[in-house]
């Protein structure tokens, strides 16, 4: 069994067909899913999903794209229910930064803003975080250092990007390796990868980005999860079946909403 912990089931690219790809995530050994909160606009698709299948849970939280829209209220309503397990996907993400440096500046303080009342909200619920990072490093190392850790946060790093210096908030963090790892310009994470303590080590799609090879180019999904653990398992020399269990009891320890939800009846 494999823990999908971040997979939008709330994209509107599985509105035709999300009973069918849970079916497939449940005959591709998927025991749970995690749904991350990027859009606060999607978070009521998000919570009516959460309910209507056993093991599926959802976090809330808006992305750095989306900070603008930030709503501390409407989140801490989510975060009051049950089946909302954890703060984001929250975090920096300075690829389309604006080219005038008064606005990068201006977008760069604005989305740390964000991420920093996240991670306040986080301690406040007493939720895990987790964390989009992505050409922001160091800004992103710093703030989870000063307002995360010296707060007992912990977290989960979302699509690990082979930083080494990321790697060092693992007393805290665990890391989620998604569907890059298959891609042939995977090297950095391939060759950091058996770096991670295996009880740091989590999996996930992003679906439905990221698409893992061999169906790279299509729509994801969480049964597709199995090829990174199969790629994984080949770069560490783990057997498949122990690599998942080892990420899936992970999952569980961070996550433990997955510990009660009722094993049995997976997908129900």
């Amino acid at each position: 069994m494999i823990i999908d912990t971040h997979c939008h089931l709330d994209d509107g690219r599985f509105d035709d067909d999300l009973d069918e790809v849970i079916q497939r995530a449940k005959e591709a050994q998927v025991s749970g899913i995690l749904i991350p909160g990027a859009d606060i606009f999607d978070l009521p698709k998000a919570k009516r999903i959460s309910y209507k299948y056993d093991n599926i849970f959802y976090a809330a939280g808006v992305h750095p794209y989306h900070h603008k829209d930030y709503n501390e209220s409407v989140l801490e309503e989510y975060l009051k229910d049950e089946r909302c397990i954890a703060v984001g996907e929250c975090g920096l993400d300075y690829f389309r930064l604006p080219k005038d440096e008064d606005k990068k500046t201006e977008e760069k303080e604005a989305q740390k803003e964000v991420f920093i009342a996240q991670i306040k909200l986080a301690v406040k619920f007493n939720k895990p975080l987790i964390v989009h990072v992505r050409e922001s490093n160091q800004d992103s190392f710093d703030i989870l250092n000063e307002y995360a850790l010296s707060a007992g946060v912990t977290g989960v790093l979302h699509c690990y990007n082979a930083s080494e210096l990321l790697l060092g908030l693992q007393e805290n963090f665990y890391f989620a390796v998604g569907g890059v790892l298959t891609f042939q310009n995977a090297k950095n994470l391939s060759d950091i990868l058996p770096k991670i303590p295996k009880e740091r080590l989590l999996f996930e799609t992003d679906a439905p980005y990221l698409t893992p090879h061999p169906h790279r180019g299509g729509r994801n999904e969480p049964s597709y999860t199995k090829y990174v653990v199969e790629k994984a398992s080949s770069i560490l020399n783990i057997n498949t079946e122990d690599l998942s269990k080892v990420s899936s009891e992970n999952a569980k320890r961070i996550f433990k909403a997955f510990n009660k939800a009722n094993s049995a009846k997976i997908f129900g």
